[in-house]
């Protein structure tokens, strides 16, 4: 059998077309300010101050023999078996990255367009997708399988239900859940339990060691996450119930989102800002792209320079699997982050 994996290409090259915008969605991602330069390697290259905080040793399961049919009990409540999952929609980049551990990046055959993913910028159909998104445009995919991160988008939404009544497959594995959960559920369904179990087993271990070493912090440094999506186009911050803030609290830093009393990625007005008063700014790869560079960031959010954080050119950038969301990533990119913010903690505020 030839061999069908994708080769790991850098996450800069963007997908090259949208196979498919859906109706009724959520605007397209803010288009970045100005082309923002970037290294030989591809990624964008970084002032002098700015650091990128990477997490290795991310969990890998290797080729992974599937055992379909699998029957799981999706996190709406409703039982599904699961048959073939050769052409997979994926709501989001948990479930894909879950995909290319098992090494069934080639299963991916429709991914969000703000995709941060090789699998997914390599699938052959992007879409837009949000809690509006039609029953009849993600039918129109022709795919084998839906997997949804989100109960509130794909479950209450009734999107999951007219899928299944059509015929389709749909499992949801919510996001509000912790990593290990998400991973051995998302592996559950793709027929991969076992290899799900040991992934699971590993992100564990070290989102405990991230937190030993935050238990060891003299203090807890102040972080702002910002993003380039999340308000229909207005630069956003990261809320108490996101991923990156759980990673932010489990690092051993104090999220501003909690703070200021936001939920999701919200506004957060240039006056709140200064006053919130973070030491580190916190921003993903792809955000940074969306934004448009370094100086297309402070041009969005021109208070972020009256900060500590922006007045010591603090700014951190992260991959995006392991910051926005909780998935095989989330284990390392927690350790990065509490290594980072060890240093911190022991200056002066």
């Amino acid at each position: 059998m030839p061999d069908r994996r994708i080769p790991r290409l850098p996450l800069s090259i963007l997908a090259t077309s949208l196979g498919l915008a859906l109706a009724a969605c959520s605007p397209s991602p803010p288009a970045a300010d100005a082309a923002a330069p970037a290294t030989a390697g591809g990624a964008i290259a970084l002032p002098d101050g700015w650091q990128r905080v990477v997490g290795v040793d991310v969990p890998d399961a290797g080729p992974t023999a599937q055992q379909l049919p699998a029957t799981v009990r999706s996190d709406d409540g409703v039982e599904v078996t699961v048959t073939d999952s050769s052409r997979t929609i994926a709501g989001g980049d948990d479930v894909i990255s879950v995909m290319e551990a098992l090494d069934l990046d080639a299963q991916v055959f429709a991914a969000p367009v703000n995709t941060a993913t090789v699998a997914g910028r390599a699938a052959p159909k992007q879409f837009l997708f949000n809690r509006t998104t039609g029953a009849e445009g993600v039918l129109s995919l022709d795919a084998t399988l839906f997997v949804g991160n989100s109960l509130r988008r794909h479950g209450t939404s009734g999107l999951a239900g007219k899928l299944r009544d059509a015929g389709l497959p749909a499992v949801i594995v919510d996001d509000l859940q912790p990593a290990p959960d998400k991973v051995r559920k998302t592996a559950a369904l793709f027929g991969a339990a076992e290899a799900g179990e040991r992934l699971a087993a590993q992100v564990q271990a070290q989102l405990d060691e991230a937190a030993r070493i935050a238990a060891g912090h003299a203090r807890r440094p102040k972080v702002i996450h910002v993003s380039a999506t999340g308000a229909g186009g207005q630069p956003t911050v990261g809320g108490a119930d996101t991923a990156a803030a759980a990673l932010i609290r489990l690092a051993g830093g104090d999220n501003i989102g909690d703070a200021a009393g936001v939920s999701n990625y919200s506004v957060l007005s240039q006056e709140g800002i200064v006053a919130a008063a973070p030491e580190v700014i916190l921003v993903s790869e792809h955000d940074l792209e969306l934004f448009g560079g370094a100086e297309a960031l402070w041009t969005r959010y021109p208070t972020l320079r009256q900060t500590p954080a922006g007045a010591a050119g603090r700014v951190w950038v992260m991959p995006d699997v392991q910051l926005k969301y909780t998935s095989v990533g989330s284990g390392a990119g927690a350790i990065a982050l509490a290594q980072a913010l060890s240093a911190l903690a022991g200056q002066a505020p």
